[in-house]
This record gives structure tokens, sequence and C-alpha cells, in this order.
């Protein structure tokens, strides 16, 4: 199971983003909100990796004093071929840009089979996802439905890394 490090948003923009995923099941369609595990939460995966050794620990919390940062949830993305992942484009500012540069970094030493391709700073695009699994012929209704692509400002407030085997994740910040 993939393990990751991810910014958490700030209260008022975690309820937003999940009131989108409420409104994506409300419409009968695919959403986040379906995953019933108490640590699913709206995040921006910052590396990801099959194994993140918890040595890095120590280097996360350093990061965390980074926070908060402020964000725009933005546009409206599909990553895949069908079946589709929706996601809201988180607009890249220098301050997340080298952010996510020096986590992934950090992190190097700490990932004993390295970091997955879309996680490497000149590959990476920053979303937070609203949705997996998303056919074809439920996109015209996923990407109509008022307000899901409004922008939203906000902050990132925490950093966690997500351990995928033990399903589990500590929180900094």
């Amino acid at each position: 199971m993939a393990h990751s490090i991810e910014l958490l948003f700030d209260d008022r923009t975690e309820a937003a983003l999940r009131g989108c995923w409420q409104q994506l099941t409300d419409a009968g369609l695919p959403s986040q909100a379906r995953i019933r595990a108490e640590t699913n939460r709206p995040h921006v995966t910052l590396v990801a990796a099959e194994h993140i050794d918890a040595s890095v620990d120590d280097v996360l919390a350093g990061f965390a004093r980074r926070l908060p940062l402020p964000c725009t949830v933005g546009a409206l993305l599909l990553f895949g071929r069908a079946p589709y992942v929706l996601a809201r484009l988180i607009v890249p500012t220098v301050d997340l840009l080298d952010l996510h540069r020096d986590v992934a970094a950090a992190c190097g030493p700490h990932l004993p089979r390295g970091a997955m391709a879309h996680s490497d700073p000149d590959a990476w695009t920053p979303h937070t996802t609203l949705a997996r699994r998303l056919r074809p012929e439920q996109l015209s209704d996923a990407l109509t439905l008022p307000g899901l692509s409004a922008d939203r400002h906000g902050h990132f407030a925490g950093l966690r890394r997500w351990d995928g085997d033990a399903r589990v994740d500590l929180i900094y910040g």
C-alpha cells in the first residue's frame, strides 16, 4: 500500500471540500466521501512512495513550521483515462513549489525504493481529489454541479505522513 507526505487544509477549506464531496454523493456520483476511514480527509500529496521510513518524522516536523501557507483551490481537473479521477487544481505559488521541492529532497533518503514519478518536482500537479472511478457518462453531471468549481481561498494548516500499510497518519502542525 502506498505511503505519502501530504498537506492538510485549514478547517474552513476542508469543510468546503467535504461539501464538494457531498454534492457528488448527493448526485449519485463517485466521491471521496464514500471512503469511511477516519483518516480520510481532503489533502494535497507532496510525496508518494511504496514506503516512507518513519525516520523522516524529525525532518517533517521542521517543515510544519512553514505553515500556514495560503492556497487557492482552483479549476476542476480530470486525470487518467476512463474511469477518471476528478480533482481540483491547487494554484501553484512560489512558496508552494518551494515547499514541495524541499520536502521531496528531504524525504529522498527515507524512501527505500524512491518516490513515485508523479510526485517528482518536475512532474507534480498540485491537486486535491474529489472523486475516483468517474465514468465518461457521468462527466457532464459532475462538471455541471453548481459551485463545485468555484475558486476557494484558504490555507494549508498541517502536514501529515500517511502509512498506507498500517492505515495510520501522523500529523505535524
